[in-house]
């Protein structure tokens, strides 16, 4: 006789439909038990471009339903500004998920989106070694970055026992900071020089965090943000775009990388191996966009090393992986599954279409990373209404 609160849980839905799935003996009677009905996409929207190739046993990424339920973000142009100017010291806001949704709601939050979608499009199908529209501004940008790059090598790494958080990352950022300003000045045109009490925050804040030594998504969206910045007030035009990305961000990814090995800046919170990347995003985004209609390099090409070895410097994405694999040890599928299961998705078209929409999920609807985010007259929070 069977204790009374001994039941089987029985699915008929699941015995007409999955012929797949073996029926499970019960542990208290070895009676057979038809097996838990199996995961299923909703049928309200169809699966993410970058779905698992593996069922994962536990750790789903995050938030995986809103991001198959976002639609995907599209390029907007960036509305200029005009005279009078209001430039103003930037400040943080977003405090709460209703802060967040009334962002994204603005045309603050849907132009900025739509700029980072913009780059993402001006480097579709091109390497980084593609001829592309030069300024004056993205050389002196350039150049700019180049300093920073030369300053590492004058401030070497304090000796210290810690593994994280090189103290010597601070007398850095310190000169960082200082000498922001005449950086600016470098190629502002004089009728914009005002604006330094604006940009600047956004400029010292995309490198890390000082006291903390640290870096993660939100300083990254903060360079995205200085470069919006720039495009309001038509210091970069769309023309310029190709540029930003193949050398400017490309550039700057450099510096990123030369900062997190040699002053071992912490992740700024990591998702631990669900994450993306423990550092970058973007370069994901724009890197998937240059292998749009790649004729031999697929997704799955990251497992390649001979690939990696030969084409991480032409394209973002490979480069991303490749410093994955260098920083990270055991196996890719292990300590990246995230990136290891979107290598499974056919084509760089869904690839680059879903990280986008995971950016928007995963990144800019974040509080814990957009309570850094700042606003001034440039990137206005005014215009967030109710």
């Amino acid at each position: 006789m069977e204790p009374q609160d001994h039941h089987h849980h029985h699915h008929p839905e699941t015995l007409t439909t999955s012929t797949t799935a073996a029926a499970i003996p019960c542990g208290k009677c070895g009676a057979m038990a038809a097996p838990p009905p199996p995961l299923s996409w909703p049928d309200t929207s169809p699966p993410p471009n970058y779905r698992p190739i593996r069922a994962p046993a536990i750790n789903l990424p995050p938030n995986q339903q809103a991001i198959i339920l976002t639609p995907v973000p599209q390029a907007k142009s960036v509305p200029p500004i005009s005279p009078p100017f209001h430039f103003q010291t930037p400040s943080k806001i977003i405090q709460s998920p209703d802060d967040l949704r009334r962002f994204h709601d603005s045309d603050s939050g849907k132009h900025f989106l739509g700029f980072v979608v913009a780059l993402s499009e001006s480097i579709r199908s091109k390497k980084i070694s593609d001829p592309c529209h030069h300024s004056p501004v993205t050389t002196a940008i350039v150049s700019i970055l180049d300093t920073l790059l030369r300053w590492i090598d004058e401030i070497p790494p304090t000796q210290q026992a810690a593994r994280y958080g090189n103290v010597s990352f601070r007398v850095w950022h310190d000169r960082l900071v200082e000498n922001s300003p005449n950086l600016m000045m470098q190629f502002l045109p004089q009728h914009l020089e005002a604006s330094i009490v604006e940009i600047v925050p956004y400029f010292t804040d995309s490198f890390g965090n000082a006291s903390r030594i640290d870096y993660g998504t939100g300083h990254e969206t903060n360079f995205a943000a200085w470069l919006y910045c720039l495009a309001r007030m038509e210091v970069i035009k769309e023309e310029d775009y190709p540029a930003v990305v193949a050398r400017v961000f490309v550039k700057y990814l450099e510096l990123m990388r030369k900062l997190q090995l040699v002053y071992c800046l912490e992740p700024a919170g990591s998702h631990g191996v669900w994450g993306l990347d423990d550092y970058h995003f973007l370069p994901f985004i724009f890197g998937s966009s240059q292998l749009i209609d790649h004729k031999h390099m697929k997704p799955k090409s990251i497992h390649n090393d001979d690939i990696l070895e030969n084409f991480s410097n032409e394209y973002m994405y490979l480069s991303g992986i490749a410093f994955v694999k260098k920083v990270k040890k055991g196996p890719f599928s292990e300590h990246s599954p995230l990136l290891d299961d979107i290598s499974g998705v056919p084509n760089w078209n869904k690839v680059n279409k879903g990280m986008l929409k995971m950016y928007k999920v995963e990144v800019l609807e974040k509080v814990p990373i957009m309570q850094h985010f700042l606003f001034g007259w440039l990137i206005n929070w005014t215009s967030c209404r109710f």
